[in-house]
């Protein structure tokens, strides 16, 4: 498995299936918006519930602060439509089944499925901060709360 990307470090570039069957690249997002890369275990589970409905309930601050959540588990396409039209998520969850992602981030867990890890990464596509704890039903006032340390 690979390492973990660490601050100052490039983040590593990736595309992957969303809703629908489109496909999003993390170069999509270069120069334009702060990317919040988190890693769950798994859709419709307590934790993965907490941690996505904090990140949909702040969404107007993260957007004003020019964040784009991007979710990712190993999870089918099909799972996430479920998952998303059930809490109605507000942003993207990316499939992961070939775990290409998780392998490149360094985040696979013992059990085959992602380790709750979440990535600021920058407008240049810098690693900014990395959050290996992550307390699910307050994550998004978290990363609010780092944007604004950093000043990004």
């Amino acid at each position: 498995m690979s390492e973990m990307p660490k601050v100052g470090d490039i983040a590593p570039g990736f595309e992957a299936e969303t809703y629908g069957g489109e496909k999003i690249k993390l170069s999509d997002y270069r120069g334009k918006s702060i990317v919040a890369l988190y890693f769950y275990p798994k859709d419709n589970t307590p934790g993965c519930t907490k941690e996505a409905c904090s990140m949909r309930d702040t969404m107007d601050e993260l957007q004003k602060l020019g964040v784009q959540v991007l979710g990712v588990s190993t999870d089918g396409v099909k799972s996430h439509e479920s998952f998303r039209d059930k809490f109605d998520l507000n942003f993207p969850l990316l499939s992961d089944k070939s775990k290409d992602i998780i392998t490149a981030y360094g985040v696979e867990s013992d059990y085959g499925s992602a380790r709750r890890r979440t990535f600021l990464i920058d407008k240049s596509g810098v690693v900014r901060h990395v959050w290996t704890k992550v307390k699910t039903a307050s994550h998004s006032e978290e990363v609010i709360q780092k944007l604004k340390e950093l000043g990004l």
